[in-house]
């Protein structure tokens, strides 16, 4: 029986991470994986191929409705999906093999196989021809994720009624495309299909979309995604899906009582996710969960059983990739006697659409529900050249400081490139800077990052050019 210091089930962002550092540490490492390509749902059916398609269908939408507007003139804009897809999967192919490539080059030993934790210290590996092999290991890290949440009453079938993982492959534009669900995933994906033709209706339970951003950001967003004709139905549950053929009828209730129907191709339903070990722990295990299905850690990762660890999306904590890799390093580190923590408090959150919102730390709406003193600061992008020279003027930057110690607490941005100017606040946040330090930052000119020094001079009704 072959034996290892660490036996990772779940090749996703978190288990693979993990088992790289680990490897990194001296530690031998085994990965488990049961489908037949490593990343996870992340980078096959996730992050990586959403990505992909926002990005060639926002190419699609600049050259049909604004490339014009630029003084490129095109005589007609064609759309060819199935090189889209292809593309997409292209881009997966060549991450999937990277992370393979990463697995060799750590001396990380990798098994295809369903992997399930025996009892403490061994594991077997079920592989596709039925046969079974068993692993010795010291430590153990679940890794195995999250699958998407059902609706009770109408369960995807893949076809009509579909999950993320369907809806990133449809062979044809849907004519009409429900989106159950104004969280990033349906939001995403149901900008992708507007911006290929398809009506897109967005039916949400909660007031108003993204509801972990604050109100004028999700109002911001909504506004630009309408703009791309998307409609939202908001404070609105959905009773009922029936397929009739090739169809399917939703019927849901607003918040005024009045029955609101829907005929749609398909019907994306993204009412968020579930942790799932997908039996990697048998009941007989004996494995500590919580009341939402989560298993229970301590700050170690470590899990009731000894020499069981979980990560990422198995524990509490958002179920956001960049999570679940800082865990899987931390975990490592913990699991070879070094200091491995992650700062909970500045995991960013970020919606992919265009523009793109992100967040990370507290929200002025959450600050002031709280009772915290808090002073803010907000930079509209309609007043930064760069900006206007790229046809982004839409959105803003906001700065949340403390009243008192003018320690940043949070900050939120939408604009095109959010989900990149975001990453200077979390810096400046990981080292308990103040706004006054992100305000006297130099900032290259121009740029859109100056919105982030604006809005941190705003913090102090400082701001130079609103």
């Amino acid at each position: 029986m072959p034996s290892f210091d660490v036996v990772i089930i779940g090749a996703g962002p978190g288990g693979y991470v993990a088992a790289i550092r680990s490897a990194q540490l001296g530690l031998k490492t085994a990965l488990i994986e049961r489908e037949n390509a490593l990343g996870g749902t992340c980078l096959r059916v996730g992050c990586i191929p959403s990505k992909a398609l926002l990005n060639s269908s926002h190419h699609y939408a600049f050259a049909k409705h604004e490339a014009a507007a630029h003084g490129v003139l095109l005589d007609k804009v064609g759309l060819d999906l199935g090189t889209m897809l292809k593309r997409k999967d292209k881009t997966v192919g060549q991450l999937t093999g990277g992370v393979a490539f990463l697995m060799k080059k750590n001396k990380v030993t990798t098994f295809f196989g369903h992997g399930v934790i025996e009892k403490a210290g061994q594991v077997s590996v079920r592989k596709a021809d039925g046969s079974i092999e068993s692993l010795e290991a010291k430590h153990i890290i679940l890794a195995t994720g999250s699958v998407p949440i059902d609706l009770p009453f109408a369960k995807p079938d893949g076809k009509v009624i579909v999950t993320s993982t369907e809806a990133l492959s449809f062979e044809k534009v849907p004519e009409n495309f429900v989106v159950i669900g104004a969280g990033a995933i349906g939001l995403e994906l149901g900008s992708v299909w507007a911006r290929l033709g398809a009506q897109v209706d967005v039916v949400e339970f909660l007031p108003r979309i993204v509801a972990g951003f604050d109100a004028d950001i999700s109002a911001a967003l909504q506004k630009s995604l309408q703009a791309e004709g998307m409609r939202f139905h908001l404070d609105t549950k959905v009773k009922e899906i029936r397929v009739t053929g090739s169809r399917a009828h939703v019927v849901a209730t607003g918040k005024d009582g009045q029955e609101l129907s829907f005929v749609a191709d398909r019907v994306l339903v993204a009412v968020g996710r579930k942790p799932s070990h997908g039996g990697a722990a048998p009941e007989a295990l004996g494995l500590a969960v919580d009341e939402k299905g989560r298993v229970k850690v301590d700050h170690h990762f470590r899990t009731n059983v000894p020499g069981v660890y979980a990560i990422g999306d198995l524990i509490a904590g958002p179920m956001l990739a960049h999570k679940a890799e800082e865990d899987g390093v931390a975990c490592a580190e913990l699991i070879a006697g070094k200091a491995g923590h992650v700062n909970y408090d500045l995991v960013p959150s970020i919606v992919y659409t265009h523009p793109e919102a992100a967040s990370v730390g507290l929200g002025e709406d959450a600050a002031k529900a709280a009772g915290r003193a808090v002073k803010t600061g907000k930079f509209l992008y309609r007043a930064n050249g760069r900006a206007l020279a790229s046809d982004s003027a839409d959105g803003f930057v906001k700065i949340i400081a403390d009243a008192k110690t003018d320690r940043l607490l949070g900050a939120q941005i939408i604009s095109p490139a959010a989900s990149e100017l975001i990453a200077e606040v979390v810096s400046v946040m990981e080292f308990h800077g103040s706004a006054e330090d992100l305000a006297r930052t130099v900032h290259g000119h121009p740029t859109l990052s100056e919105a982030t020094k604006e809005a941190a001079l705003a913090v102090d009704g400082r701001a130079i050019h609103a």
